[in-house]
């Protein structure tokens, strides 16, 4: 007696070999082996679909594994439900439909994280976009003549690795791009063709100053001719670069015809370091004698006669080094402003109207004084010793103040 277990659950061997298959809507045949034992006929199709329920599990771990898209998988899955529809084997082969039709809900979530995986790209992506939109107007408004030629490469090389986003806002910000590349472009070259024309001007500039330079390079005035150097100098710097093959070779002429003058001023002014040393010396001689004698200054009229003197003297000697000049000059003012300060004190001393200003503080402060001691008395009389307080209080700020006046208005007696 046949098992109904195992593949006999599922299919059966008619007498003439043929072999049919049992499914959910009845038996149908899968093929016919005459001549053969029937267990040995069920094994051929019983291994049919062994190879069936093989490719649905692989199948199953691809599609759970992402190895395909979502896409891909319904295809594949459309695909095999076919073959195992309409298979020519023994098995339960609604087992196997059942099975690639629970691949469905799994490939719904695929598709959903899909979905918002790619949505997210192409945020990620259309901010990336914007971004280098930004940047590139930011650079087509700016003046990095040089550096903003390599960026706007590098730009358009990010630009083209990334994918398109919808078409509209892709369109747009393409537009906004190349635009920005384009007004960069074309304010650089006329940058350019502006820059060489400064170049050329600049050249024509500082070939004149050189034949400028070349008329006063044998002046012996040293002084007006070195300010006149000083000023073609200024010149030179503020015409800025010539075209770079001539703009050395202007300097190195334009400055040997400087060194020339200079080192021919030099030879003569280096003569007049011994007169001017001697000149130094007698100058620091003079300023050691006037500062022992004009300092402190005690005697104001001795004072003022003393530093006449030593001023006319100091005076008829000749140059100094240049070097000495402002520690020179600090002395003579030192002194100077000891005899000024002296004057302002006499002066300050001996004025009558500050004088009398003085003398009205005085008065006006000790007679509020006497206001506030006639009220301490007053509230004495009542019992009010707050008001007395108060009225304290303001005498002593009062007689501060009288002290001070006091000291003031005797300055003007000494």
């Amino acid at each position: 007696m046949t098992s109904l277990t195992g593949p006999h659950a599922f299919g059966r061997v008619a007498s003439d070999g043929t072999v049919y298959v049992r499914t959910e809507d009845g038996e149908r045949s899968v093929g016919q082996i005459p001549d053969a034992p029937a267990d040995e006929a069920l094994a051929f199709y019983v291994r049919r679909f062994e190879a069936l329920e093989v490719e649905v599990g692989l199948l199953e771990t691809r599609v759970r594994s992402r190895a395909l898209s979502p896409d891909e998988a319904r295809h594949s899955i459309n695909t095999v439900r076919s073959a195992v529809t309409s298979a020519n084997a023994v098995g339960d082969l609604a087992s196997l439909a059942a099975r690639l039709d629970a691949l469905a809900p799994l490939l719904e979530e695929q598709s959903a994280a899909r979905k918002a995986e790619r949505a997210k790209q192409l945020d990620v992506t259309r901010q990336a976009k914007e971004a280098m939109v930004t940047e590139a107007e930011t650079l087509a408004a700016g003046n990095d003549w040089r550096g903003g030629v390599n960026r706007f490469r590098t730009l358009l090389d990010e630009w083209k690795a990334l994918p398109r986003i919808d078409r509209t806002t892709d369109d747009a910000l393409w537009h906004r791009f190349s635009a920005a590349r384009t007004t960069y472009t074309r304010r650089r070259k006329a940058q350019f063709a502006e820059q060489s024309a400064r170049r050329e001007g600049a050249r024509e500039a500082k070939e004149q100053i050189i034949a400028e330079a070349r008329e006063i390079a044998a002046s012996t005035e040293w002084g007006a001719t070195a300010a006149a150097f000083r000023e073609l100098m200024t010149r030179w710097k503020a015409a800025g670069p010539a075209p770079r093959e001539v703009d050395d070779a202007l300097w190195t002429e334009f400055r040997a015809i400087q060194d020339d003058f200079f080192s021919a001023r030099s030879a003569v002014l280096s003569a007049q370091d011994a007169e001017y040393t001697a000149n130094l010396d007698a100058k620091k001689a003079l300023l050691d004698e006037a500062e022992t004698t004009i300092l402190p200054v005690t005697d104001l009229n001795s004072a003022r006669t003393a530093f006449r003197t030593f001023l006319e003297k100091f005076n008829a000697l000749g140059r100094v080094p240049r070097e000495q000049l402002r520690s020179l000059d600090s002395r003579v003012k030192a002194l100077e402003a000891a005899v000024r300060s002296a004057e302002e004190d006499e002066w300050r001393r001996t004025d009558p109207e500050a004088k009398t200003r003085a003398e009205e503080t005085v008065a006006m402060l000790a007679a509020e004084i006497d206001k506030l001691s006639a009220k301490i008395e007053k509230a004495a009389a009542r019992g009010d010793s707050t008001a007395a307080a108060k009225a304290q209080e303001s005498i002593d700020t009062y007689a501060a103040w009288l002290a001070q006046a006091k000291e003031t208005l005797a300055d003007f007696s000494r």
